[in-house]
């Protein structure tokens, strides 16, 4: 009679650390797939595209080992592991969201700064436009660039929009490629000038 006691005993202890051991981390995965979520809305698959996407394969990763377990006999489950693995991911994606906040006010301030180099360069390019030789054989070559001109223009409008609609990485961009063409028109109408000068 003990002995029949005893291995029920053993049975019940068994099956209580089995299903403990066999536990479907709902909770965590939970928890780690809301945190991706919450991580997008901030947009840090954006700013900080290589760490998002790191974190991201780590939750597929979890996913894959949770399907692997459920496939296992349930006595022999065992979720320990990717439980403290989902735990993880969630307080890195914590942290991912802030640094991408971070990144995200860095990248603003490099726009406005660049924005305002863009701006003193157009109004450079066009008081240089008006000092460039008027010649026959420039004169295409001044309707060109002042076409530039006013594309870069409109291109500030663009910026600015980009700017208001919190788009700072398009912003940032095109800001960039606007300030190396004021910059090159800047440098053709200077040569201009300087080759008139010298005859």
């Amino acid at each position: 009679m003990k002995k029949i006691a005893f291995q029920i005993s053993a049975l019940v202890l068994m099956v209580v650390l089995a299903s403990g051991c066999a536990k479907l981390p709902q909770a965590e995965l939970d928890a780690a797939n809301a945190a991706v979520d919450s991580a997008k809305i901030v947009e840090a698959h954006r700013y900080l595209a290589d760490e998002f996407n790191a974190l991201s394969d780590s939750l597929n990763a979890a996913n894959v080992a949770i399907e692997a377990q459920k496939s296992k006999l349930f006595i022999s489950r065992n979720y320990n592991d990717i439980t403290e693995k989902l735990v993880k991911i969630t307080a890195d994606i914590k942290d991912l969201k802030v640094k991408a906040e971070e990144r995200k006010a860095q990248v603003s301030t490099e726009v406005q700064d660049t924005l305002a180099l863009l701006n003193a360069l157009i109004t450079e390019d066009k008081a240089l436009l008006a000092k460039a030789p008027k010649g026959k054989e420039g004169k295409a070559a001044l309707e060109a660039i002042q076409n530039d001109i006013t594309v870069l223009e409109a291109s500030v409008t663009e910026i600015n929009t980009l700017i208001t609609n919190g788009d700072y990485l398009t912003a940032q961009d095109k800001t960039n490629a606007s300030k190396a063409k004021a910059e090159a028109i800047k440098e053709e109408l200077n040569a201009a000038i300087l080759k008139t000068r010298r005859r």
